[in-house]
């Protein structure tokens, strides 16, 4: 088995990463959301290594994270509501999904052959020191196995890939816990994957708009049915829950769970626990038993939340 090597975030191990990254090779960062899995999006050979380390359908598009808005430029075109956009928002957890410019050096993987590219500016300042040695966007999807749950700590990101990668990049500040909104300024505003970025808040700059998180035909990252899920079975919307469930609460009606997402009913507080607790639920459900989440309300990062939930507890994809 590869060893894959560890590395911190000093000056030094960041340009040992940016090199690796320069190489074809593929090594798991910690951004502002959740940990992602980062090759050179101009390298075809690392673009390949992210969908094999992942077991990623080669479908199913990656975002490209750049280290400034000079980057961001030179990938995609900014109308007007684009540029207001950016000026609300970034750095920080919203994807934009924009027009791609023309020989923008792209590997074509990135983008799945499709003429879009879903662009972050993370407010991350390891991301972006990593990203600025590379000196080229980084393509970045969640650091875990495919399907399964994103990971927001070193050792969740040791567990899946171990192995599968060449290097990670340890700094457990992941704060937020969700990854990113996906918004797409194609067309008629449209939020394509709910995420760290409420809806409401993106509505107060662009008015009322559309959700299509989950198309018959894939536009963005995010958007697979069966996402986020555990080992075990996963219920939602669970108020009285069975003796063969491993019973995850939110807020103070739920005495009796044995986790909780938040004991107050705080919405950023799930949302920053929501990856962590399902991996400690998933090593407490014993064979047979299931996971059941207590309803979360559907608004601001509840929309988030309920979007993972929903997913983990769709059926597998294999």
């Amino acid at each position: 088995m590869p060893i894959t090597r560890r590395l911190s975030t000093n000056d030094r191990d960041i340009g040992i990463a940016a090199a690796m990254l320069r190489d074809g090779e593929v090594v798991a960062f910690p951004t502002e959301t959740v940990y992602g899995l980062g090759a050179d999006s101009s390298n075809p050979t690392g673009i390949e290594r992210i969908y094999q380390a992942k077991g990623r359908p080669r479908h199913n598009p990656l975002i490209i994270h750049v280290s400034d808005l000079d980057m961001a430029s030179r990938m995609a075109d900014f109308d007007e509501k684009a540029e207001a956009v950016v000026a609300s928002f970034w750095p920080g957890p919203l994807t934009i999904l924009l027009p791609k410019k023309a020989d923008t050096g792209l590997a074509p993987a990135v983008t799945a052959g499709l003429e879009n590219v879903a662009i972050r500016f993370p407010s991350s300042k390891v991301a972006r020191r990593l990203i600025a040695a590379v000196g080229f966007p980084v393509a970045a999807p969640s650091a875990n196995l495919s399907g399964k749950i994103s990971t927001t700590r070193f050792a969740q990101v040791v567990r899946q890939l171990d192995g599968r990668i060449a290097g990670i990049v340890e700094d457990d500040t992941c704060d937020h816990g969700l990854e990113s909104t996906i918004l797409s300024l194609v067309g008629a505003p449209t939020i394509l994957r709910q995420g760290s970025i409420p809806q409401e808040a993106l509505e107060k700059l662009l008015g009322s708009m559309g959700e299509d998180s989950a198309p018959q035909k894939i536009v963005a990252p995010g958007q697979l049915k069966s996402h986020y899920a555990p080992e075990a079975a996963v219920m939602i919307d669970v108020i009285c829950p069975t003796t063969n469930m491993v019973w995850v609460g939110f807020g103070p009606e739920c005495g009796g769970c044995q986790l909780t997402l938040s004991s107050s009913g705080d919405l950023e507080e799930a949302a920053r626990n929501l990856y962590a607790t399902m991996v400690e639920a998933d090593a407490l459900a014993r064979s047979g038993q299931m996971i059941g989440f207590a309803p979360v309300p559907m608004s601001g990062l509840g929309r988030a939340i309920n979007d993972r939930l929903t997913r983990a507890a769709a059926p597998r994809t294999s």
